[in-house]
């Protein structure tokens, strides 16, 4: 993958040496509607939501931090793939006649405060928050893709950062309200298939990034980065993650999509780049 030189846009927040904390409050501060949207994760999201509900106001800590030349590194990675998605975006929602808001990725260890979403911290893997419209990525997890998840490549932390844009891109389209109001209202085993839908359309969306990349950006990409955002759509499947964990998979629970099929739903938005081949919401084989 090449993408030295390549443009930087400026929009990550380093939030390292800040620590975002909570304490309860006596009168509450409502519900928060929360939608969180990880790659990893073999809890329970329906738990993870129930600890981001809690009524709790934020306490904010700041301490010094001394950088390392890999994280130097990995930043600079960052905002050059954030900035290529945002070309990739700005020209396809340009070619529909719309204006495509661009997000900001907020780089930080640890834990760090949002603005709706709780706090949100390094075990939660990448996320994404509607309210603030910005992605959370602790760095650690960079280690963890290839340690823990077998996911090599710096590609595969491309794709990350790509599928939690698609994220983005469905919240500014109105997918995420639908879905999040949707999810209200059905069962369990029912809410974890829209939850799938979701986020094999990320998956999908991502794969439209990699496939205009030639057209809108200067990075370069192989066929083994290709495979390399395969292997990593893959590494963080619902069966594998339970299978490793459990050692048995249950699909009722799945919240993200079975290894296959993340895979395959990459692989159509590379193959295709067109976003409206990427209506997972309709595809019979998820329903």
């Amino acid at each position: 993958m090449k993408w030295q030189g390549g443009r930087k846009s400026g929009h990550i927040e380093d939030r390292r040496g800040m620590t975002g904390g909570q304490k309860l409050t006596l009168g509450g501060v409502g519900s928060i509607v929360v939608v969180v949207i990880a790659l990893l994760f073999g809890g329970d999201p329906e738990q993870l939501l129930n600890q981001l509900q809690q009524n709790t106001t934020p306490e904010i800590s700041e301490r010094a931090y001394e950088s390392t030349e890999e994280e130097d590194k990995l930043i600079e990675f960052a905002d050059v793939v954030l900035t290529s998605t945002e070309d990739v975006w700005n020209n396809i929602f340009k070619q529909q006649g719309k204006t495509y808001p661009e997000t900001s990725l907020a780089i930080y260890n640890g834990s760090t405060e949002t603005a709706g979403c709780g706090v949100g911290k390094a075990s939660y893997g990448p996320f994404y928050c509607p309210s603030d419209q910005k992605i959370y990525l602790d760095l650690s997890f960079n280690k963890d893709l290839s340690q823990k998840y077998g996911a090599k490549g710096e590609f595969a932390l491309a794709y990350v950062i790509a599928h939690e844009v698609g994220h983005h891109v469905q919240n500014v389209l109105g997918v995420l309200r639908k879905t999040d109001a949707s999810r209200m209202h059905l069962s369990e085993k029912e809410s974890n298939k829209i939850s799938v839908m979701t986020e094999l359309q990320a998956d999908f969306y991502a794969g439209v990034w990699a496939h205009h990349l030639k057209n809108y950006s200067t990075i370069e990409l192989t066929y083994q980065d290709i495979v390399d955002g395969m292997n990593a759509a893959a590494a963080v499947g619902d069966d594998r993650l339970q299978e490793e964990a459990l050692g048995h998979a249950n699909p009722e629970s799945f919240t993200h999509g079975t290894s296959k099929q993340r895979m395959d739903w990459f692989k159509k938005g590379y193959d295709t780049g067109d976003i409206s081949e990427g209506d997972t919401f309709s595809a019979s084989d998820l329903k």
